[in-house]
């Protein structure tokens, strides 16, 4: 007698999975539960499609299966035509996000099938990306336990986002961030013991340069800290941990602003400034509530969706909290300047045109860049987040800015990576008649949401002019630089006779005080790459001026690669 026929066990579902996993009330491991082994399906044979064509595949594939009325079908169906197609998963969530279906309700039913009952990760990434647009709070539970599993914990996070944000950024700090810190904060709130959570949090590096902006945002959403602020209103340690928290949050980072995700940073901004006077006077409590109010008068900060008026009441409440230091130092140079900068600015209405030049507190990263903004609004964050403004050497010393008859393209500004990996922001520039037109806006993926702007010629010219004179901003080195700059741009032949070519003159990226001259010259030996040099010149405390019209003097008797190092 033969034996029975046995049929083969059905994949579990991955949220079966997952949610049999998640019910021991502890987080998930870091990087997430290892996946089934049918989670992934063999692909056969045959190659990958190209991206733009596996894009248009899959988005047809689910734009046909939207309105079907059996929903239990089509996503067994979405899933096995997912897996046919041999795209990978980080591929189908994005695109299935960008989907805008003609009949929400139908998608978000298929959307929840695939959800819940998907086998795959092709199928359970489709259901996600579909719930980023179309999720609601019964879809919670679920989204919370496939954030367990590898691989699909960042779909998860970001379905999560809109919906429960205090759950989306538990997982983000349980799977993103390295370190005891986060995975001990994410233990007490998982727990929800607040004293513990207060504790946890006051033991992370808060203003570390090793937290990232995403990360510190994530801290305050996980931990409630605008609530923990509410219920102890004399707690001036837990203050200054918000205070170090939300200074990182309005840094930008690789990726983007953080602050205008920020789901409790009006709430934030406004506790912060109005205990900022309960803070120990240290110099770093006031270098990060200068970095909040500079933020909120030029940078992302600045389009938080606040009351008329209280932008102003906030900025005044963080300034009138800062008192200028007495000793020396590049810091302590750094909050007297920025604080009269922006105590001189006041509550004075927006002109049609502002350009403004913004250093970062020296504690970090030197970071320089000009800000734009029209009619108020900053046009980087509006158009371009994950861009930062190009340095003044680059838009305003060099004259890009200016308006003439011919169009000019402009950059505005570029990612931290390079523009050939990310992108930057562009602008025409041209003169008409007694106006000045900014139009023909472009950056990677799809043309910026930005109208073309018309400017006074007059009143632009004018705030060019004040733009390029302005050297409120700098400090020795950097200036040394400019006017070192600017007199090989006026005399090339110092350079040129040596068969040699100006490159990047500035201050060093690790010591701010030492102002750095580079320049190319042929390969030693007719072939190859160009040589480089580079010129170190340490602040003596000498005057700017007199400093660079030594170097140009050197430069002007001798051979500039005698002066210079190979980096």
């Amino acid at each position: 007698m033969s034996a029975p026929h046995e049929r083969p066990t059905p994949a579990p579902s991955l949220y079966a999975y997952a949610s049999a996993r998640s019910r021991s009330g502890t987080p998930p491991p870091r990087g997430g539960l290892t996946l089934p082994a049918t989670a992934r399906p063999p692909y056969g044979e045959g190659a990958r499609p190209p991206y733009k064509k596996a894009r248009e595949i899959v988005t047809g594939l689910l734009h046909a299966r939207l309105t079907g009325p059996d929903t239990t079908r089509a996503a067994a169906e979405t899933e096995r035509a997912l897996v046919a197609t041999r795209v990978r998963e980080q591929l189908v969530f994005p695109t299935a996000a960008a989907l805008d279906p003609a009949d929400p309700v139908a998608a978000r039913a298929l959307a929840r099938r695939l959800v819940r009952e998907g086998t795959t990760v092709h199928g359970v990434a489709a259901g996600l990306g579909l719930l980023t647009r179309l999720g609601e709070p019964e879809d919670v539970p679920y989204l919370r336990a496939l954030g367990w599993l590898e691989d699909v914990f960042p779909y998860a996070v970001e379905a999560l986002d809109p919906l429960d944000r205090p759950a989306a950024a538990l997982l983000w700090l349980t799977h993103f961030t390295p370190g005891d810190g986060p995975r001990g904060l994410v233990e007490a709130v998982a727990a929800g013991d607040r004293a513990l959570v207060r504790e946890r949090l006051l033991g992370l590096a808060g203003d570390d340069p090793g937290m990232r902006p995403d990360d510190a945002r994530r801290v305050a959403e996980a931990t409630g800290l605008a609530d923990l602020l509410d219920r102890a209103p004399e707690d001036t340690a837990l203050l200054g941990q918000a205070l170090r928290l939300l200074a990182r949050t309005v840094t930008q980072g690789d990726h983007g602003v953080e602050i205008l995700d920020h789901a409790d940073a009006l709430a934030l901004y406004g506790t912060v400034a109005a205990r900022a006077h309960l803070l120990p006077p240290d110099p770093g409590h006031q270098a990060r509530l200068l970095t909040l109010a500079r933020e909120l008068h030029s940078g992302a900060a600045r389009l938080l969706d606040l009351p008329p008026g209280r932008r102003e009441t906030v900025g005044a409440r963080l300034l009138d909290a800062v008192r200028e230091p007495a000793e020396a130092g590049r810091r302590a140079d750094w909050i007297r300047r920025t604080a009269r900068h922006l105590r001189a600015a006041g509550p004075a209405p927006a002109p049609r045109l502002r350009i403004e030049v913004a250093v970062a507190d020296p504690a970090g990263p030197t970071a320089v860049e000009t800000r734009i903004l029209v009619d108020g609004r900053p046009i980087l964050p509006l158009a371009f987040p994950q861009g930062r403004g190009d340095t003044p050497e680059e838009l305003l010393d060099s004259g890009s800015l200016r308006a003439g008859a011919e169009p000019r393209p402009v950059r505005l500004g570029v990612t931290s990576c390079a523009e050939a990996c990310c992108g930057a922001l562009y602008v025409t520039v041209r003169r008409e008649g007694p106006h000045v037109v900014w139009d023909g806006w472009r950056r990677p993926d799809r043309p910026p949401e930005l109208p073309a702007y018309r400017f006074d010629a007059d009143a632009y010219d004018a705030e060019i002019a004040r733009a390029e004179h302005d050297h409120g901003w700098t400090w020795p080195a950097r200036r040394t630089a400019r006017l070192i700059t600017a007199g090989l741009r006026d005399r090339p032949e110092l350079l040129t006779r040596w068969g040699l070519r100006r490159g990047w003159i500035s201050t060093h990226f690790q010591d701010p005080d030492v102002t750095v001259v580079t320049f190319t010259g042929p390969p030693a030996d007719g072939a190859g790459e160009p040589r480089q040099f580079l010129w170190r010149l340490p602040d003596d405390g000498r005057p700017p001026a007199e400093r660079a019209a030594e170097a140009l003097r050197h430069l002007s008797a001798t051979d500039p690669r005698t002066l210079a190092e190979r980096p």
